[in-house]
């Protein structure tokens, strides 16, 4: 993934779904708007249920040419032919992650609200680094991403950042100049369009 003026799409799968039902609706959104990167992110330690997921979401996303990365379960990776990991334990695994999957794999490091986190996982090998949630959300514990910190990041660091969590149309807008991405998941999957909401916050970048 690499970084360009505008914010890019970073597109994060539900917790949880059918794959019969999710598929045609992931192809369906990858086809409308440009994705830069994919996260399967299921919850749950059913590594067959997991794996399944996979294979499925990396035949729709590559297809497409979007590359694909899965949520921690890094011995995945290379089994399922799948383009890296995202890994949520801010900077810790990072290094061991670039070791096994080796220099042209994606590794992604979720660093909550924490710039120390952030810069640790730079300084390990990080391709990005996630910060967020950007609002107030029960989804997420712990303190809001400030777009101050975000400033900082894009103006200091060359690593790109990613921007996840309870993002609105008015925190899209407001983030847009110094973030390169955002990380969209139930903000679209909850919608019963999610084409339409994702276009919609793509509308608010501009």
């Amino acid at each position: 993934m690499a970084a360009q003026d505008s914010p890019q799409i970073y597109l994060v799968t539900p917790p949880a779904f059918e794959l019969e039902t999710f598929v045609p609706r992931l192809a369906a959104v990858l086809d409308a708007v440009d994705i830069a990167c994919l996260r399967l992110a299921l919850a749950g330690r059913d590594e067959d249920a997991i794996a399944r997921a996979a294979d499925a979401c990396r035949m729709v996303a590559h297809e497409r040419d979007v590359a694909i990365v899965i949520a921690d379960h890094l011995h995945l990776v290379e089994s399922h032919g799948l383009d890296g990991v995202h890994l949520m334990d801010a900077a810790r695994t990072v290094r061991t992650a670039r070791k096994d999957l080796g220099a042209d794999a994606i590794v992604g490091s979720w660093c909550g609200a924490s710039k120390h986190a952030g810069m640790s996982a730079a300084e390990a090998g990080a391709d990005y680094v996630c910060f967020g949630p950007l609002g107030q959300s029960a989804l997420f514990n712990g303190a809001v991403a400030e777009r101050e910190m975000f400033a900082w990041w894009s103006e200091v660091i060359e690593v790109p950042v990613v921007a996840e969590g309870a993002l609105t149309l008015e925190l899209v807008a407001d983030f847009a100049p110094v973030t390169d991405f955002f990380a969209f998941g139930d903000e679209i999957w909850t919608s019963p369009d999610p084409v339409a909401a994702l276009k919609a916050m793509v509308a608010a970048m501009a």
